[in-house]
């Protein structure tokens, strides 16, 4: 994490080493250095090149990285590979030029020899005449020695002509050197995918550049695979990848421990799916989709499923089960436990904390501000020249930005208009928009009155500190980099004490509060989020161990539950001492520093070999995440394969399909570091509809023609880093000051005297002045 006088830069489009992804560059001062994403070290000197040694873990010029995914790591070594075989080609390309050379100058003498010397390399490769596509009738024999090419029924549309490089500047190369007219391949690219159906989102996955890369070094003719070919032996092969995925996984579960999460959800025709996945740090896999329709409304069927997936993955291995919080699952739960009586059963805090932003939205004072916001956005996103004109003041960022729920796009969406407030008040007072025709519309007119007041801005700010804090646990719960379970006990009372700081108030406050206990505490008790705070040295040792019995009980219900050995429990009891007053390699200045800089659970495996069986169960419950949400599943056929009216040999294929769909696209949500967004596209609607849709009664009028082709596309500056969610989380947890933590680890919520109201307070639990 960047310290407080760097300052994060932009990384530009004009770098395409694939490095680039993977780290950050960073401004101190006059300098500007490289770090690297996963373990944040700086790398003042050796560019790119350095970062890629690091990644890829080759020793010599660089420290190999302890965090690397496995996939970054193939990608670097695959790619520093790539670069030493195209460097020995270049060099030999140049000794066959020079024989060349050597040749005519024999041949023609001292003069010819120097003039071909002039020669640039490349020119020399244009003389080279393109490859011919052989074109054979069937049953003509195949010549001997000549190599197998595609083929045609005729020959392919010639390309269109190259233009030159002074028209274009510096053309891309082809494998043969020849220039390649970049329009022509990506309308080539373009006609296949919308003949096709693909979905447009599909180019942002990060398996699509590969694609490209491995199409390319083919080269042209190249015969490409069959129909059959890709229901079968390409899906079999993925597969086979996929389970070896599953197989290194599994093998972590029993050092790591994992969790089971039921992401459930409803399908568009009412049906409930569950979706089972199985976490640990290293990664997360699919399991089974699960038709639950008729399941969730008993709490004995529903017991029955979830004991049927403990049984499958492994009791031994499973720490928890994360499921919905309804009643049924509640009960389910407390069966699902006195069966297996060494895991516990926990709520989804995705769930919890995402059903807490919506209460906290419907609040009258609160939804009445976020509407008047979707009054300013509306107008602006349903007019090209209005959205062109905004961009243009923001630089090409947007007002709407990515967010994974409905509930918490609202308050992500306003803090995101917040943050660019002076520029949209500097685009409504300008003389653009005055002259523009949409400035006397009535959605253009409302929304410069909205942007022009004062008491709306000083809302939104009010609002955002308000909620801000919610929406990074949220980001916490749900981040693939820090498992939550060490860090929620503490988060959860951050928010509570932010908002009380925020209103002042007691009657100002409570109504927030009394949300967000409704919704968290109201749950069975969860003493794994109590142990994953006694267990986190950064805060056990901040409070120098004085933590409340309801932590401490919370702690000694996983050592009961969580290690059966009765023998191994008294030992961790005697360990026990040894972590309170940091003995040994605990106390260890380097032990002492990492405790603010490590991972919780890579802190233990470093430092916790005096007390092995507390390491053991420490690195078990600090290993686990607090959610149960999955990725997304949009243009995934789940509910197809719920389907009985199939073929029972495509319902298998079809069934194996999806779980190499899924599980790669796991594997691209940890890849991924760099999202396209779009606010209107359609693969966005299910979050952001209410945000980019004109309100009926401002609509300009059936006399205009929207013309999306009037539309310039985002900037590059407006596009997203995954990784700024994880600056985020990283930001949150630098900002819990040890008042905090203590609250937290004392379970005291400084809330004498909480219920007397102030008689002289409207009973409102908002104001637009920010209640202040």
């Amino acid at each position: 994490m960047a310290s407080e006088a760097e300052i994060i830069l932009p990384i530009g489009t004009q770098k395409h080493d694939p490095a680039w992804k993977h780290c950050l560059m960073i401004r101190s001062g006059d300098r500007t250095k490289l770090k690297c994403m996963y373990c944040m070290k700086p790398f003042s000197g050796g560019g790119i090149h350095r970062i890629k040694e690091h990644l890829a873990r080759h020793k010599g010029n660089a420290s190999c990285c302890p965090r690397v995914p496995p996939e970054v790591q193939v990608a670097m070594q695959q790619s520093l590979e790539g670069a030493a075989v195209r460097k020995n080609k270049k060099v030999k390309l140049a000794e066959e030029a020079n024989k060349v050379c050597s040749s005519s100058n024999q041949a023609e003498g001292g003069q010819a020899d120097v003039g071909l010397q002039m020669i640039p390399l490349p020119e020399m490769l244009h003389d080279i005449p393109p490859l011919q596509v052989e074109v054979r009738e069937e049953g003509m024999p195949k010549e001997r020695g000549r190599k197998k090419r595609a083929r045609y029924t005729s020959p392919p549309p010639p390309p269109p002509p190259f233009p030159t490089a002074l028209e274009v500047g510096v053309p891309i190369k082809s494998y043969l050197g020849a220039p390649v007219d970049k329009d022509h391949v990506y309308m080539a690219i373009g006609r296949f995918l919308y003949e096709a159906g693909v979905p447009m989102d599909a180019v942002n996955s990060v398996y699509f550049q590969p694609m490209l890369d491995a199409i390319a070094s083919a080269g042209p003719g190249y015969e490409m695979f069959s129909y059959h070919d890709f229901r079968g032996w390409i899906l079999k092969r993925s597969i086979e990848e996929a389970n070896n995925k599953l197989l290194r996984l599994k093998g972590m579960w029993s050092r790591t421990g994992c969790s089971i999460l039921a992401d459930e959800w409803t399908t568009e025709t009412g049906k409930t799916l569950i979706n089972f996945l199985v976490y640990c740090p290293e990664g997360t896999v699919l399991l089974k989709s699960v038709d639950a329709s008729h399941i969730v409304t008993s709490a004995d069927t529903l017991y029955e499923l979830l004991k049927y997936v403990v049984e499958e993955v492994g009791a031994a291995d499973v720490v928890q089960v994360i499921t919905n919080n309804t009643e049924n699952h509640v009960v389910a739960g407390k069966s699902l436990t006195e069966t297996f009586p060494t895991l516990f059963w926990t709520p989804c805090a995705s769930q919890c904390i995402d059903a807490m932003l919506e209460d906290i939205g419907k609040l009258e004072a609160i939804s009445e501000i976020v509407e008047n916001a979707k009054t300013v956005t509306g107008f602006i996103y349903n007019h090209a020249i209005v959205l062109n004109m905004m961009r243009k003041y923001t630089s090409g960022r947007d007002l709407i930005i990515p967010s994974n729920t409905r509930a918490s796009m609202n308050f992500v969406a306003l803090k995101s208009m917040a943050c660019l407030k002076e520029d949209l008040s500097a685009m409504v007072s300008s003389e653009e928009w005055m002259e523009c025709p949409y400035s006397k519309k009535p959605g253009g007119v409302a929304m410069t009155n909205l942007v022009g007041s004062l008491e709306f801005w000083s809302s939104c700010a009010a609002i955002v500190r308000i909620t801000e804090p919610l929406v990074r646990v949220l980001k916490l719960v749900e981040s693939n980099k820090r498992p939550a379970m060490g860090y929620i006990s503490v988060a959860m009372h951050q928010v509570k004490q932010a908002i009380k700081m925020e209103l002042v108030k007691i009657s100002d406050y409570i109504p927030y509060w009394d949300i967000i206990d409704w919704r968290w505490d109201r749950q069975l008790p969860c003493p794994l989020h109590a142990a994953g705070f006694f267990l986190n040295p950064q805060f056990f040792y901040s409070i120098q161990g004085e933590v409340s019995n309801k932590v401490l009980s919370g702690m000694l219900d996983c050592i009961e539950r969580l290690v059966p050995e009765t023998k191994v429990q008294d030992k961790i009891q005697k360990e026990l001492a040894l972590y309170k007053s940091a003995a040994g390699d605990l106390g260890r200045k380097m032990a002492v520093r990492a405790r603010h800089t490590s991972l919780p659970a890579e802190w233990w495996s470093t430092y916790g070999g005096g007390c092995p069986n507390l390491m053991r169960l420490a690195v078990r419950i600090l290993s686990q995440t607090c959610s149960a949400r999955g990725c997304d599943r949009i243009h995934i056929p789940f509910e197809q394969i719920h389907n009985q009216r199939m073929n029972y040999l495509e319902h298998q294929r079809l069934c194996d399909l999806i779980f190499v769909r899924y599980n790669l696209r796991l594997q691209q949500r940890q890849l991924l570091k760099t999202r396209p967004f779009d606010p209107i596209s359609v693969d966005n609607i299910d979050t952001v509809d209410d945000w980019i849709v004109e309100k009926g009664e401002l609509l300009s009028g059936a006399d205009e023609d929207p013309n999306w082709m009037a539309l310039n596309p985002p900037l590059a500056s407006g596009v997203l880093s995954a990784n700024s969610d994880d600056l985020e989380v990283e930001a949150f947890i630098a900002g819990l000051d040890d008042e905090v933590i203590r609250g937290a680890g004392q379970d005291a919520e400084d809330d004498d005297g909480i219920k007397e109201e102030d008689e002289s307070h409207d009973g409102t639990s908002f104001t637009c002045n920010g209640g202040s």
